[in-house]
């Protein structure tokens, strides 16, 4: 198929060519059925707003692979979650034809009204200023965070003391932790309507604050909000959730597990999983800055690299102002650990405040979705009940809140991503009403009680591996 949209090489009258089935399609309704057989990146129609639209190889869409998660589906909703109304000019140069109304009216009646109710919700939302942030709760934030910096940093250059020094490694990790809090809500445009303020202010906490590519960080991210707990349908095909891809060394579903079936190191990993859980959440922090690095100054091996997407590579917006951010990380943490530490001691700081900053965000990471629900991606239920099942809601305290930067409202924050994290409390009591109504139930426990299920589901695959693949 020929690419859709701004991708594709344009015609005389510069308008964007194509594929020649889609050409054929246009001045007659689109089946659904036939939009479910263009389902990989070179080859995607979607559905949005029962208008069908061709995006063929638009590997420079500025929110990453996102945009081929929903190849072959309807992406109405999960469109809505994450564009302003500006964006739906943005999609009209791929559009190639109506859907079928009788494609349409094939789905339950039920189902369809539950759509209007979740669609009404958003709207009330919106007329409640839910989507609206408040200036001074960021400033707050934002200040906060850089005195626990400030605080670090102190305890390296005024004491010689090992016991202050690893207390300043603790602060250190603490504020990586909060930068990646903040840099979640800037580049879920929460806090300005205006997302270039919200990308800069990402970079500045992302990459300069925290080592933490940005650009790596929302083509993972954005995929994995789109398919939350969803295994990939297929190698070529980008509808699976990164976040789950953890083998070798964790299996969420047997299916992930039956990979590690003839490797011995595989084996030991999947049957130990639940013992080696928490060791695995110390190294994470380094794995995620190599990536990082691999994305920003395109080292051989790196995500780029591995996803064949040269095109978004090239076209990500703010590649320069990146890898500036990343050279100044490295040249304030690096300046103060040769300024102020010797060799070994720099080591030591080094790793422990990447490890205990890699636990404490994994530890929030995996109590949002780690243990819930898996599906295959072409199994995948509607929006509202895979965002649901497949995410773990904590129960809220005032450590809680804070520890876990907003992302304690898990749910409500898939739902709505873009409401800033300061109204998710209101939002939860609309979203606790609107389920309860309609007969959803959503998960909710408290922060030792989803670390224990957690735990227990890494045990229960662990169980199901050695019984479905016992050792020779």
């Amino acid at each position: 198929m020929g690419k859709g949209g701004r991708s594709a090489p344009q015609d005389g009258a510069g308008t964007a060519k194509r594929g020649a089935a889609g050409r054929a399609l246009l001045g007659r309704p689109i089946t659904m059925e036939e939009v479910r057989q263009h389902t990989t990146p070179e080859d995607a129609w979607m559905v949005y707003q029962n208008k069908v639209y061709d995006v063929s190889g638009w590997h420079d869409h500025p929110g990453g692979h996102v945009i081929f998660t929903h190849a072959g589906d309807d992406a109405t909703d999960i469109f809505a979650a994450f564009h302003p109304p500006s964006a739906y000019k943005t999609m009209e140069p791929y559009c190639i034809g109506d859907l079928d109304k009788a494609s349409v009216e094939r789905k339950p009646a039920a189902q369809r009204d539950f759509e209007r109710a979740y669609r009404d919700l958003r709207g009330k939302l919106v007329v409640a200023g839910m989507f609206n942030s408040s200036k001074a709760y960021y400033v707050w934030k934002c200040s906060s965070n850089l005195a626990i910096w400030a605080a670090g940093c102190l305890c390296v250059i005024l004491s010689d003391s090992f016991a202050v020094h690893m207390l300043g490694a603790f602060l250190l990790a603490l504020f990586w932790q909060q930068c990646g809090w903040l840099a979640h809500d800037f580049l879920h445009h929460q806090v300005f309507k205006n997302r270039a303020y919200g990308d800069y202010a990402g970079i500045f906490w992302g990459n300069i604050a925290q080592g933490f590519s940005v650009g790596w960080w929302k083509n993972k991210h954005n995929t994995h909000h789109a398919v939350p707990n969803l295994h990939a349908s297929s190698p070529d095909a980008h509808d699976g959730d990164p976040d789950i891809d953890t083998m070798p060394l964790l299996a969420w579903s047997l299916k992930m597990a039956a990979a590690a079936e003839r490797s011995a190191a595989g084996r030991f990993f999947v049957e130990h999983q639940a013992v080696l859980y928490f060791p695995i959440l110390l190294i994470a922090r380094i794995s995620w800055l190599l990536q990082s690095l691999s994305f920003c100054f395109d080292l051989a091996g790196g995500v780029w690299e591995s996803k064949g997407s040269d095109d978004a590579k090239r076209n990500f917006p703010l590649r320069r102002a990146e890898q500036a951010g990343m050279v100044v990380h490295y040249a304030w943490f690096g300046a103060l650990l040769a300024t102020q530490l010797s060799v070994v001691e720099a080591v030591v700081f080094f790793l422990a405040a990447q490890m205990m900053c890699g636990f404490m965000l994994a530890l929030v990471f995996g109590l949002g979705h780690n243990g819930m629900a898996t599906y295959d991606a072409d199994a995948r239920p509607d929006f509202w009940k895979l965002q649901v099942t497949t995410t773990r809601n904590v129960s809220p305290n005032l450590f809680v809140d804070w520890f876990c930067g907003g992302l304690q409202y898990q749910v409500d924050h898939h739902l709505f991503p873009s409401i800033p994290r300061h109204n998710l409390p209101k939002v939860h009591a609309a979203v606790a009403a609107f389920c309860k109504e309609n007969g959803v139930e959503y998960h909710e426990a408290s922060m030792l009680a989803g670390t224990v299920e957690v735990l227990s589901h890494l045990k229960g695959v662990s169980t199901q591996f050695i019984g479905e693949f016992p050792a020779m």
